[in-house]
């Protein structure tokens, strides 16, 4: 770590003296995050397969201590052209060999977060960024589509006025990745890295009036009939990146994948498109309202459990989310909602549930995934999942101060399922609804989750935020509808609430 960050400064020192002779401006910025967290965030606290003893499943450290640094270095031309690269060291866990936190902190953990390049087409309005970056749909309370911290591919951005404005993008979130040897899990004899990539075409037209925005977009994708076939997708762990798509039809549970066959077709369309809108012309009214629809197209078919055969892949949905807040001398109440369409109980004719393939639930900070919330993000503490086959309602109460640089939020909200409970037949287990992925418990009508969240945020200096939060998910799954799993009563769990309070120190600079 000594050495890396040493090289990193001398690099740094280095070109910002030949900065001078090429009339390049040199800044640098950055963070440094220090996190502690204590919490129980397993819904189950033991389970059993059938014919076999049961098994403790909380059995993971109650504490963690994590640590990160992002370097970030400018090298600015004019307004018009200038460059971005942006290292991320960590993340550390304290005592952790693998990520350096061991005894004598010598781990190999320096990556590249961003790398772009920005410039302004001469005589046009036109400006582009081409390489890796941080790119958002845009949405209330995060995007329930896409939403990811970095990216590969071109941004194109049109200004026609101070109101109106078009970009295009295109991006490359997965290509080579396959290895026919390895990961062939399809019987594909096709050869390694073909027809594996994924890639997105977007349109977005912001719109900014006074009491009025809102940025209409649609989006393409196109993936190739080895998209997925990989080891983070298989193994279910999430790619680099917090890539964390939601394409497939079904948890894993409905059926194996090792037995869906070769794909139909070369490549399978994808589509999206989605309005968010806010309206501030009815101050200290703040109203925000955000419709989305995604579509997958089906590449195969397969059987699922319970030897239901001929199961379609596609997958298509919907989700609208909705907010209303009034804001105070001494804070800003509102109350929130969101429904997403759910499986009608047919694996036949695919899933309901909305498709995306990085999305960020923020309303809340425990079942949700705030982008801020990094310890939760970066260790075991984040229950973070999708809207996709869910309904929600909450109220909050934020920016409340009765002592300077200290404020504090309170956040209380029921999530409950849009599934309909006939597909848990199509489940092997009575506790496959934990599938612990980012799209959450797969939740039935009859289920229901009830969180709250206490958040306090001081402002020690300018440059230093320390965060106290606390969060309690009231366990509600019905256990009785679970039991009608391909196992049904062979196969038990015993279900338990979920916790973590967690502190974040943060220094930016």
């Amino acid at each position: 770590m000594k050495r890396t960050l040493t090289l990193l400064l001398a690099a740094a020192v280095t070109l910002c003296s030949a900065g001078g002779a090429s009339a390049i401006d040199f800044k640098v910025g950055g963070e440094w995050l220090i996190g502690l967290g204590v919490g129980d965030t397993d819904f189950i606290r033991e389970r059993r397969d059938p014919g076999e003893t049961k098994l403790r499943t909380d059995n993971r450290d109650k504490f963690a201590a994590l640590q990160r640094m992002r370097l970030r270095l400018d090298a600015v031309a004019s307004e018009d052209l200038s460059g971005t690269v942006f290292f991320e060291m960590g993340n550390t866990k304290f005592g952790e060999n693998e990520t350096g936190g061991a005894l004598g902190a010598d781990g190999t953990i320096v990556g590249l977060k961003y790398a772009y390049l920005d410039w302004t087409v001469p005589n046009t309005p036109l400006k582009l960024r081409m390489g890796l970056q941080e790119f958002a749909l845009p949405g209330l309370e995060g995007s329930a589509v896409f939403d990811t911290d970095a990216v590969a591919g071109i941004t194109a951005s049109w200004e026609f006025n101070e109101n109106v404005s078009l970009t295009a993008v295109w991006a490359r979130p997965y290509n080579d990745n396959y290895n026919r040897d390895r990961y062939n899990v399809y019987g594909s004899n096709d050869n390694a890295n073909y027809l594996d990539n994924m890639d997105l075409f977007v349109l977005l037209l912001p719109m900014k009036f006074d009491g009025f925005e809102t940025t209409p977009w649609v989006m393409y994708g196109m993936g190739g009939r080895n998209f997925g076939n990989f080891e983070d997708f298989q193994d279910g762990a999430l790619p680099d990146g917090r890539m964390e798509y939601t394409l497939s039809p079904y948890p894993a549970t409905m059926g194996d994948p090792a037995n869906w066959g070769r794909a139909d077709k070369l490549y399978g369309s994808m589509f999206w498109a989605g309005l968010p809108v806010t309206i501030s012309a009815l101050e200290p009214w703040n109203i925000e309202f955000d419709i989305n629809y995604g579509f997958v197209e089906s590449m195969r078919r397969y059987d699922a459990n319970n030897d239901i055969r001929r199961s379609n892949t596609q997958r298509s949905g919907w989700v609208v989310k909705s907010l209303f807040e009034y804001k105070f001398d001494w804070g800003v109440p509102g109350i929130f909602g969101w429904y997403g369409s759910g499986d009608d109980g047919n694996p036949k004719n695919g899933s309901e549930r909305m498709p995306s393939v990085a999305p960020t639930n923020a309303f809340t900070s425990f079942m949700g995934d705030r982008p801020d919330d990094w310890v939760a993000d970066d260790s075991y503490y984040n229950r973070g999942a999708s809207y996709s086959g869910t309904w929600g309602i909450g109220m909050r109460v934020k920016d409340v101060s009765f002592i300077e640089n200290l404020q504090h939020s309170f956040t209380v909200a029921y999530r409950g399922g849009t599934n309909s409970p006939s597909m848990v037949k199509y489940m092997e287990n009575s506790y496959d609804w934990d599938n612990d992925t980012v799209e959450g418990p797969y939740m039935t009508t009859k289920d229901g989750m009830l969180e709250f969240n206490q958040r306090n945020t001081w402002q020690v200096y300018e440059n230093l935020t320390i965060e106290l939060e606390l969060a309690y998910i009231v366990n509600m799954m019905d256990s009785n509808t679970w039991n009608k799993t391909q196992n049904g009563r062979d196969s038990s769990y015993e279900k338990q609430d979920i916790w973590r309070a967690q502190a974040m120190f943060v220094y930016t600079f």
